[in-house]
């Protein structure tokens, strides 16, 4: 699936001004959005998710036109389709594991779950490996147990394309070594594009098919990582050396 993303936003607070120049189109996912923090990474994911309105430009991603200036498009966030995963997990404190992936499901008039979404409720847990939480609170899990249940709860929803950000920022390093890897059967599993942001190198080499450097608002470079060589991967990853190289 194609991704396809350019986009302005300029933003102004406490008199101070940003403004953000993202443009990368690909078709070869993960997808990795790497720089410092403040570089404007979690700003085009909320631009795609449509949790903000760019002030030009396009976001489509596969068939579907997210947002069009030229055209005035604009879909709405909730018709998007997209599995957003924040950093916190923004789990539900007071509802069990299996109440937390289910609540998707629910409608504005029941707040109880049908036969089939139950079932479905089930299966996924499932395939998380945590149905034997299903009854446990967020506050009762660890960081690993905390993370699958925030994505099972956004991918029961069958959404278009996962946003992560930084999703492996609160583990430590040995389940964040696992956990990338889980990432990785997750995306194959369910056959979903995915964009993810880090500025962790390592995210990086494990995660990436399509590298975009962003830096001061502005994307300063896109690669197909998988591709490069070990020394070319080392190259871009040497965020310095990067954008001296692309400066001069």
């Amino acid at each position: 699936m194609e991704i396809n993303v350019s986009i302005e936003k300029k933003l102004i607070s406490k008199g101070r001004a940003f403004t953000l120049k993202a443009s990368f189109r690909t078709d070869d996912d993960p997808v990795v959005l790497f720089g410092h923090s403040g570089s404007g990474k979690t700003l085009t994911l909320q631009a795609i998710a449509g949790l903000i309105k760019p002030d030009a430009g396009k976001i489509v991603i596969g068939n579907r036109v997210f947002f069009d200036s030229a055209k005035k498009i604009n879909l709405p966030a909730r018709k998007r389709k997209v599995g957003y995963l924040f950093q916190d997990y923004a789990l539900f404190p007071h509802l069990t594991v299996s109440e937390n992936v289910g609540f998707g499901l629910k409608t504005m008039f029941g707040f109880r779950l049908s036969q089939k979404d139950r079932v479905l409720v089930e299966e996924i847990l499932d395939i998380f490996e945590i149905r034997q939480m299903a009854h446990n609170l967020p506050q009762e899990l660890s960081g690993g147990q905390r993370q699958r249940v925030a994505l099972a709860r956004v991918l029961i929803l069958k959404p278009s394309i996962l946003l992560l950000d930084e999703p492996f920022s609160a583990l430590d390093a040995l389940l964040r070594v696992k956990m990338r890897h889980e990432l990785l059967q997750i995306q194959s599993r369910f056959r979903i594009p995915v964009i993810v942001i880090t500025h962790d190198p390592e995210d990086v080499n494990i995660l990436s098919n399509t590298l975009v450097l962003y830096n001061a608002g502005e994307v300063h470079g896109i690669w197909p990582f998988r591709k490069l060589s070990e020394q070319e991967r080392i190259e871009r990853l040497n965020f310095p050396f990067l954008v001296s190289a692309v400066n001069s």
